[in-house]
């Protein structure tokens, strides 16, 4: 659609973000030229202009959210529809960029308005032009890739409370991830925040192939609903049309439910829960459904961040979330719980693409350490604890050390064999209760005594036999 010509100066309200202007009907089949999700530039009185999207049509009435803000803008300002929904650049030029919630350039790198931009918040993919999910996607990360596989083309949140390392967890697994581009989109972030992402993708030499997009907490609180679309956007394209394998890493989904409230009570609709606008849910799925395993081409997995206020799991955000995605990671006290996580597609990987032994070996060790949180209350109620109980405890403190620790880095098969390492510190073979083939081929070998000392104990031996 051509951009219009026409000035429209019939505003009716200001309130918040939202600005409420009457268009005429077209007369004979001239069409409106308000679209829903369309943008319209809004110039004010000094001649400043700002950009805003159709969010809502009522008759002749059109509802507007404005970008940037509505300081300075009055009931007198001039309103032109551009005919096109919010768009993004989308080349090979984006990697190694930093762009803001508008998708400008934010890092005094070079323009690229000659570049070839895309419509952002398009419809998801046909589930049944869909892929099954058979690729893991390594992290290094071992509660993750031992436990809780992180799988190609997956949907899946971090659940977390304020104050947790997510946003250095989210880091390592950009870095590590065995991903052809990663994508990044930050709402609502500090600047240091947003600098500490930056420098550790620069200092790792992963920026060549990550783009970011971010909302500062300074930005506009409406710019934030942006960053999703944007970035899921850009992802598709990599994923689509040069076959690349996209992570995308989003932080904080809370935030961006937030500004969707916030829009919500300008435009006086009615709150369904805790403030929070009865299609949370759709909102949030549009969004998630976004990842997929293209048919012939490559694929898009997002991994999120949604963080609990008061550490509350009934909340309207991750309550929904967790009804979309395919599992989740807790991370509590800088580690992610064994207990609390999911992933809902491990399965289609573990064994497959991985040891033979990483099923059954993820299994003992999970059920191992919830023995040993059984024997620790037991400890701490003062009842008398039986030599496999001291073992489970020494394993459970092995465990939380080795493995759950946010800070643990390691690949997966040196991760498995450390797993095995752990068990035989702490059992004998005959206590796994694990297939014994298994235990045969990757149990360690006790250390064999040196020469020197088997003499000895045999001489010692003839000694007391006499």
């Amino acid at each position: 659609m051509p951009q219009s010509l026409s000035h429209y100066r019939n505003i009716l309200s200001i309130v918040g973000g939202i600005v409420r202007v009457r268009i005429p009907h077209g007369e004979g089949n001239q069409a409106s030229p308000a679209r829903f999700r369309d943008l319209a530039s809004l110039s004010k009185a000094d001649g400043e202009t700002v950009l805003a999207q159709v969010i809502r049509i009522d008759d002749d009435v059109v509802s507007l959210q404005v970008f940037g803000g509505t300081a300075g803008l009055t009931t007198r300002a001039s309103i032109r529809f551009l005919g096109h929904p919010m768009q993004v650049t989308c080349s090979q030029n984006v990697l190694g960029r930093a762009f803001n919630s508008l998708g400008e350039p934010m890092d005094r790198g070079p323009s690229l308005d000659e570049d070839r931009r895309v419509e952002i918040g398009g419809p998801s993919v046909n589930p049944m032009r869909r892929v099954m999910p058979s690729r893991m996607i390594r992290t290094d990360v071992p509660m993750i890739d031992v436990f809780n596989t992180l799988v190609e083309s997956q949907k899946i949140p971090i659940f977390s409370v304020a104050g947790e390392p997510y946003n250095a967890l989210l880091a390592r697994i950009a870095i590590h991830a065995d991903a052809d581009v990663v994508v990044f989109g930050g709402m609502g972030l500090i600047f240091d925040d947003y600098h500490y992402f930056r420098q550790r993708f620069l200092d790792a030499g992963v920026f060549a192939h990550t783009v970011m997009f971010t909302n500062l907490a300074s930005d506009s609180v409406v710019e934030r609903l942006l960053v999703p679309d944007m970035a899921l956007a850009v992802a598709e394209r990599f994923a689509v049309e040069e076959g690349k394998r996209v992570l995308v890493l989003l932080t904080d989904m809370t935030a961006y439910a937030d500004a969707l409230k916030e829009v919500g009570i300008s435009m006086e609709r009615v709150p369904s829960n805790r403030g929070h606008m009865g299609d949370l849910y759709s909102q949030l799925a549009r969004r998630y459904e976004k990842a997929c395993d293209f048919h012939g081409a490559g694929s898009v997995t997002v991994l999120s961040v949604t963080t609990m206020p008061g550490d509350d799991i009934t909340h309207p955000v991750p309550d929904n979330t967790g009804y979309i995605t395919e599992g989740q990671f807790y991370l509590r006290d800088d580690r992610i719980d064994p207990f609390g996580s999911l992933s809902r597609l491990k399965q289609h990987v573990i064994g497959a693409s991985t040891r033979e032994d990483h099923g059954a070996l993820m299994n003992t060790m999970i059920r191992l350490y919830a023995g040993a949180q059984d024997a620790q209350q037991k400890r701490a109620m003062a009842f008398e604890l039986s030599a496999f109980d001291e073992r489970l405890l020494r394993f459970g403190e092995l465990f939380e050390t080795r493995f759950m620790d946010v800070a643990v880095s390691l690949p997966l098969e040196r991760a498995l064999d450390l797993a095995w390492e752990t068990l035989a510190e702490c059992f004998e073979p005959r206590e796994l209760i694990m297939k014994q083939h298994l235990i045969d081929k990757y149990f360690p070998a006790k250390k064999q005594e040196p020469a020197g000392d088997t003499r000895a104990a045999s001489q010692a031996d003839g000694v007391n036999a006499d």
